[in-house]
């Protein structure tokens, strides 16, 4: 398939009542088809992918006409939604720990491609913390800086390590041994 075809194949996965906090609707996402307009198509749909969790085969043709359209972040975003559909959401408010006492002294990609570990409170067979690794996700931004805040998404390794979990909870994020950040759980929803 072609873009135009894989964008009104995802689109016609839409259930037509569904709508944004914009009042964006699937007939929006139609108007810009009509006119050639296939980022702009691409990008309404990823918003309308968030209002109700959609099918994996709607992330899954989301990300295929990204690749072709070579919008990588795009395409990064909605392999992320695979993963996520899966697998469950968990999402944090991420604060990292300045550059003046952290290791980290330049700002990570915030397009999933690090992968630190977690503490989420499970432990060792010795009773040391043992740690959890899930890749992260900066909502919003293109990167986040030693000392900044953003809300995350993560998308565990082990998911099922990852289910006793509650918004509220802190969880602690670490490239080495030091604590690297901390998290407060915002939501997790269960796929």
């Amino acid at each position: 398939m072609d873009v135009p075809e894989l964008l009104e194949a995802a689109s016609l996965l839409v259930p037509e009542r569904i709508a944004t906090e914009n009042d964006i609707t699937v007939n929006d996402v139609w108007d810009y088809l009509t006119h050639d307009e296939w980022e702009v198509a691409l990008d309404l749909l990823e918003e309308l992918g968030d209002v109700p969790p959609l099918p994996l085969a709607f992330w899954q043709t989301l990300a295929t006409a990204a690749e072709q359209m070579r919008l990588e972040r795009s395409a990064a975003w909605c392999h992320w939604r695979c993963y996520e559909t899966r697998h469950g959401i968990v999402r944090a408010d991420l604060t990292l720990v300045p550059a003046d006492v952290a290791r980290r002294q330049k700002p990570f990609s915030g397009a999933g491609v690090l992968r630190p570990m977690w503490n989420i409170g499970n432990r060792a067979p010795t009773g040391e913390p043992a740690l959890n690794i899930a890749g992260l996700w900066v909502e919003f931004a293109p990167h986040l800086e030693p000392g900044g805040r953003a809300t995350v998404r993560l998308a565990p390794l082990d998911p099922a390590q990852w289910h006793h979990l509650q918004p509220g909870q802190v969880i602690t994020m670490h490239e080495d041994r030091t604590v690297a950040g901390t998290a407060v759980i915002l939501s997790v929803q269960r796929p």
